[in-house]
């Protein structure tokens, strides 16, 4: 079947006019007729890869609120910029932020490339958040595809090649619908559109301002794009982890390894996590030491991106020994940069651990 062609001017003009009226007030957003500050974009971009913009605004505030520029960022230590992104998940985004803040303040003055390709040098910024901060903070006429542009485009198309196969025709047709006036404020338009109306089920097709450029609108099958390929099974890894206890009560943390999933992180001593379950024998060759090892009842579940994890748990007591790691009261694991599996750990052995921010230790401190 021939594909409908849309006419880009007039689906811009159409776009742009409702976003003028409509669009989502944003605290990394500028308000209309106003530049958009570099570092604002692009913390918040690197912020909202994979997550929601609702779970991101009170992090992108405290962040600012504690790092107002590039450069004071850049000169905070990885653990502070870890501690405060506990919650945040994915933390290679955080080690790569904090990387790429030293390299723009200490390599470029502390100022932002501003075409795509000079962006997608720095740490941690691929294809689509260059062509966002390139589009936003400088008005370059960059195609910005997140997944809401994504739906709109597969939408607009009825395009029937099944996600994650259809990205690159995704991408051709959204460069072909990019203008070279307002690309910006454009990107935001479509992010917009996707998050407001042609949301993922039950498309608010009655008030979408671009409806008549729509292969699918205002149709019941509008839902069922875009096509997505049958999700796979994610595998199940396993692991044990290792809750060393001093007579003062304080728990026993080493931080991992720079390289790899939650790197630079701290956590509870534990195995490498494999498809076979651990035989005692074997999480024991493993442990950090010698001792009376009493196994915890119940397993500790997490998912990642691309496997399941379950981790037992052995518990042990010890007097004075010296051990790699640091000594952290269970009341106290919040000051630590503790991703969210090993807080689970933490609940599963009757301690609740909430992040605790600046502020708060700030306060802790004077009272």
């Amino acid at each position: 079947m021939a594909r409908r062609p849309i006419p880009p001017d007039a689906f811009a003009r159409a776009l742009l006019g409702w976003y003028d009226r409509h669009r989502r007030h944003l605290p990394w957003r500028a308000e209309r007729g106003r530049r958009s500050d570099p570092y604002r974009v692009w913390l918040s971009e690197i912020m909202l890869q994979q997550t929601t913009v609702v779970t991101v605004g009170p992090y992108f505030l405290r962040f600012l609120e504690r790092w107002p520029s590039i450069d004071r960022l850049a000169a905070a230590s990885l653990d502070e910029v870890l501690q405060e992104w506990q919650g945040l998940g994915y933390y290679a985004r955080a080690r790569n932020l904090h990387r790429c803040a030293r390299v723009v303040t200490e390599e470029h003055g502390g100022r932002f490339p501003d075409d795509e390709a000079g962006l997608r040098a720095l740490p941690g910024i691929g294809l689509y958040t260059s062509a966002a901060i390139a589009a936003i903070a400088f008005d370059r006429p960059a195609t910005v595809v997140d997944g809401n542009v994504e739906r709109v485009v597969a939408r607009l198309y009825a395009l029937e090649t099944p996600l994650p196969a259809a990205k690159p025709e995704l991408r051709r047709l959204a460069a072909d619908l990019t203008p070279d006036k307002r690309p910006g404020d454009f990107a935001q338009a479509m992010m917009d559109l996707g998050a407001l109306i042609c949301v993922p089920s039950r498309p608010n097709c009655a008030i979408c301002p671009v409806i008549s450029f729509c292969a699918v609108g205002g149709k019941k099958k509008a839902g069922d794009y875009p096509r997505r390929a049958p999700r796979k099974t994610r595998p199940l890894r396993q692991g044990v982890v290792f809750w060393v206890e001093r007579a003062d009560g304080a728990v026993l943390l080493r931080r991992r390894a720079e390289a790899g999933l939650l790197g630079g992180l701290m956590e509870f001593p534990s195995t490498p996590w494999r498809e076979e379950a651990w035989t005692t024998d074997e999480a024991l060759a493993e442990a950090p030491l010698k001792a009376d090892w009493q196994s915890v009842a119940g397993l500790v579940s997490h998912g990642f991106t691309h496997f399941e994890l379950e981790l037992g748990v052995l518990r042990t007591k010890v007097g004075r020994n010296k051990l790699d790691g640091v000594w952290v009261r269970p009341d106290e694991l919040g000051r630590h940069a503790l991703p969210t599996l090993m807080r689970r750990v933490a609940a599963h052995m009757g301690h609740q651990v909430r992040p605790e921010r600046a502020a708060e230790r700030r306060l802790r401190e004077i009272s």
